[in-house]
């Protein structure tokens, strides 16, 4: 049998299309240079020296001492990164958890069972996205307070995981729910044809078939809940609760009397070092679920 050769077809360019694009490009080239740049300064910062980086050889790519990966080393250990990053680490991934646990179904429930009053609660969803976290802060740090959570670590730190659930859950709804209504109803119907209940339904295959949106929902919330500062610096107390966004500004702050800039930028890049991992390995499955919401099923 004679193999099918595939025959590779290219599209000629569309030099009128891509002139009216150049704008575009131009500017998108420009944002991606500067920040290729800054973020490469803190990486070479952070391999080098104080003394280093006030004599400029960081700008001149040059390192006389060589290069200084005991900074990271000094960082994790020495100034409380590693607590930092194991806070916002428990943080964002319990966070992530419980919301995906309690907006998924509430989301499937909204998108797929119409009832009085589901659309005042999809309304209040989308008005509560509205609302900044600075109009809420003193009232929730006024009963939290009262409740004398502040100083207990463990209850400080379920504090603030149900805070970062509570902030969280309008926009995850929302999301999953527009994700849900552009999944097509056959696979319900031929579910509940072979008599699944509507909840063993939800979990064994409509809830596989979100995995794309659920993935970048939670994408989103760990970087949200991972970058958050205003909550937390209210809230935290103590240095043994507090995420790795508060805890860099107390070490900013320290560097008035330590000097050590090379460790602080060092912290940087570990604080970094996740969310630019997730962006670079999940980046097509954001992709994915973004553009998947808005195609119907």
């Amino acid at each position: 049998m004679a193999k099918n050769k595939e025959k590779v077809i290219k599209d000629k360019i569309n030099w009128k299309k891509e002139l009216k694009l150049a704008p575009g490009y131009l500017i998108l080239g420009i944002w991606v240079l500067i920040t290729v740049i800054l973020l490469g300064w803190v990486v070479m910062a952070s391999l080098s020296t104080t003394k280093d980086i006030f004599a400029g050889n960081v700008n001149k790519f040059v390192f006389p001492t060589g290069l200084h990966f005991e900074n990271f080393a000094k960082a994790w250990l020495g100034q409380g990164v590693a607590t930092f990053f194991t806070n916002s680490l428990v943080y964002s991934v319990v966070s992530c958890t419980l919301l995906i646990l309690v907006c998924a179904p509430a989301a499937y429930v909204l998108a797929r069972f119409p009832f009085k009053g589901s659309k005042v609660i999809q309304t209040s969803f989308v008005s509560a996205m509205g609302v900044p976290v600075i109009m809420i802060v003193l009232p929730l740090f006024v009963l939290i307070s009262k409740m004398g959570i502040l100083n207990h670590i463990l209850a400080n730190r379920i504090a603030l995981i149900i805070l970062y659930v509570g902030i969280n859950v309008p926009y995850t709804t929302i999301f999953l729910l527009t994700f849900f209504s552009n999944i097509s109803r056959a696979f319900e119907e031929a579910a509940a044809i072979d008599g699944c209940s509507p909840m063993k339904t939800f979990w064994q295959i409509m809830l596989p078939m979100a995995q794309p949106g659920i993935i970048t929902v939670t994408i989103f919330n760990f970087i949200n809940i991972w970058n958050e500062y205003f909550l937390s610096l209210i809230l935290a107390n103590s240095d043994k609760v507090k995420p790795v966004a508060v805890g860099l500004y107390g070490m900013i702050n320290s560097m008035k009397y330590t000097g050590n800039w090379a460790g602080m930028f060092a912290a940087v890049v570990i604080v970094f070092l996740p969310t630019f991992l997730l962006y670079i390995f999940l980046s097509e499955k954001i992709i994915a679920g973004v553009t998947g919401g808005g195609v119907k099923g």
